[in-house]
């Protein structure tokens, strides 16, 4: 047997260690960017992917926050609100495909980004509406509620980066949630029942201007 042969047999095992180690560090650093209840990216991974969509010109912000959660805490308990969030990110997950992506950005916000070829978007999250506040099957009926939704078309502010977006679906979220209209979008106008735009105490609150009007 050759001196080569002899060293690269004797490499095999320290090869074979590096591989797997590897891949142990790809799965730690693939569960890190996952929120661990519902499965979705993290904010840092969401942010990743959501900018690389947003070179398309049909993509589409999406800002979700579930009404009334503090209440399904309070009265069904923290390991109900746990299903409802959970359920919540399976179905947002399942409207946005794969060419799209969702996450959840903290507590019961969520946000997403999808590529709409047709001009339906409106339509599409008319129904994700409706299946957001669905009961959950298997479990006690009184456990759900629905979810505001607020859109960007990131066509419409071509200037704005993906925080610009996320804050004028925020507000568009916001102005659905206090008119208690499902889902609002954000355009060129501006938003009706927005005290300050973002929610007193949010990151952005401010004083008005031209934010987006209800389609």
């Amino acid at each position: 047997m050759s001196t080569l042969t002899t060293a690269v047999l004797a490499a095999l095992p320290l090869l074979g260690g590096w591989v797997a180690h590897v891949r142990w560090l790809r799965r730690c650093l693939n569960t890190a960017r996952r929120d661990p209840l519902t499965g979705l990216v993290t904010r840092d991974g969401f942010t990743r992917r959501a900018t690389a969509l947003l070179k398309d010109p049909r993509a589409v912000v999406v800002l979700a926050d579930v009404d009334k959660f503090k209440l399904i805490n309070d009265v069904h308990g923290h390991a109900a609100g746990d299903v409802l969030l959970k359920a919540t990110a399976d179905r947002l997950a399942h409207h946005v495909g794969r060419t799209g992506v969702a996450g959840r950005l903290g507590g019961d916000e969520f946000a997403a980004v999808v590529i709409d070829p047709h001009g339906t978007a409106g339509d599409m999250l008319t129904l994700l509406h409706g299946v957001l506040g669905r009961p959950i099957d298997g479990h006690d009926p009184a456990i759900h509620t629905t979810v505001s939704l607020g859109w960007v078309r990131a066509a419409d502010f071509p200037a704005d980066d993906l925080s610009g977006l996320l804050r004028r679906a925020d507000e568009a979220m916001y102005a659905a949630k206090q008119a208690r209209s499902g889902t609002r979008r954000a355009g060129l106008g501006r938003l009706f029942a927005t005290v300050a735009g973002r929610r007193s105490g949010r990151t952005g609150a401010r004083s008005g201007g031209p934010v987006g009007v209800a389609v």
